[in-house]
């Protein structure tokens, strides 16, 4: 199935890249781009969410992970965006989904914001990104992350597609999480086109 038919099985629209417009937002967050559903697929069949499972999906664009996770795994999914023009775009986004899955009771939702300055729920155990910023952002919302769990001590995953080199660096030297799995998308992105999975 193609992006746009998969776009039309979850009544959405998320193809397409956006730039930022301001160069000190372009310095620190990256452009818009989905992750392809190919790449999405694979994950679904190589790594399983738990019924109980909460995702948070930093620097969520339009949606495309959050409704796809939703719908497949049926869980709690947040989207945190912090392009305002995209932002409304997955509300918009959401509200087309919304009809073809009312029978899913697990809660989505979509919160407009800085990465940095969201407040990880002590319930959320999950976390994906997409390169979605530099890796001094990143920084900051891991170790948001780790304060969460001084609060509530579980076990979390952080899952980064399009891993680069410094995300790699920053959570092998300075954080306790460890590289549980990886998972190859062969022809996406070249080497870059695969998941690493991190717990702690």
């Amino acid at each position: 199935m193609n992006e746009k038919k998969y776009d039309q099985s979850l009544n959405i629209s998320t193809i397409g890249i956006r730039e930022w417009r301001k160069r000190k937002e372009a310095n620190d967050y990256n452009r818009y781009e989905a992750t392809p559903y190919k790449a999405l697929d694979k994950l679904y069949k190589k790594y399983k969410f738990n019924k109980q499972d909460e995702l948070i999906d930093f620097g969520c664009g339009r949606g495309r992970v959050s409704f796809y996770i939703h719908n497949r795994f049926q869980i709690s999914v947040t989207g945190i965006e912090a392009n305002d023009k995209t932002f409304d775009e997955a509300l918009d986004n959401e509200v087309s989904y919304r009809r073809i899955s009312e029978h899913i009771p697990a809660p989505l939702q979509f919160d407009y914001g800085l990465a940095e300055g969201y407040e990880i729920p002590i319930t959320a155990n999950r976390f994906y990104f997409f390169n979605p910023f530099s890796v001094d952002i990143f920084e900051r919302v891991v170790n948001n992350i780790l304060l969460s769990l001084k609060k509530k001590e579980r076990s979390v995953d952080i899952i980064l597609y399009y891993p680069l080199p410094a995300y790699k660096r920053f959570l092998k030297d300075k954080t306790p999480f460890k590289l549980i799995q990886k998972i190859k998308v062969p022809g996406i992105h070249g080497r870059y086109g695969k998941f690493l999975i991190y717990r702690i």
